[in-house]
């Protein structure tokens, strides 16, 4: 993974470059979350989208009440933006933004199935472990959301 697949625009925004495997693997990821999200919310792989706000109990219900479903719409939102342009050579700061978002659900739901902590060495996979194709995506999707933050970096 050498060459960069996400670099700042000279014109604003931001310039992707992936191959068309790529653009089918992120299609996949983001078409997966999407209906996980529409199936089931609750469920236990994606509680990390979805952290408590609130300690207490009741506090914590009525923000959920609240607030839930504009934070699933926000993350639906986001997927299926990445959906509709994952082919697209330019994106704009908007969509760069939900790209953002998205990478970043796609990394937490995929983390959580995989039960990847802080300390887990991403950079010495076992390609012998069960769940190496699934670490070697989240390194994929932690690359290029790397790639992305640094595209929307201020230059310094």
């Amino acid at each position: 993974m050498e060459q960069r697949r996400i670099e700042r625009a000279e014109r604003g925004g931001v310039t992707v470059r992936l191959p068309a495997e790529e653009q089918a693997l992120l299609l996949g990821l983001a078409g997966e979350l999407r209906a996980g999200l529409d199936a089931a919310p609750g469920d236990p792989s994606l509680r990390r989208l979805f952290p408590p706000a609130y300690d207490d109990e009741r506090d914590e219900q009525a923000y959920r009440e609240l607030a839930a479903a504009e934070l699933l719409d926000g993350r639906r939102h986001a997927l299926d933006l990445l959906a509709r342009t994952v082919g697209q050579e330019h994106l704009d700061a908007t969509e760069a933004d939900a790209w953002l978002r998205a990478l970043n659900d796609l990394r937490l739901a995929l983390g959580t199935r995989l039960d990847v902590r802080e300390d887990s060495l991403l950079d010495r996979l076992d390609p012998d472990d069960p769940a190496a194709s699934g670490l070697a995506v989240y390194a994929y999707l932690s690359w290029l959301q790397e790639q992305l933050v640094e595209a929307l970096s201020p230059v310094a």
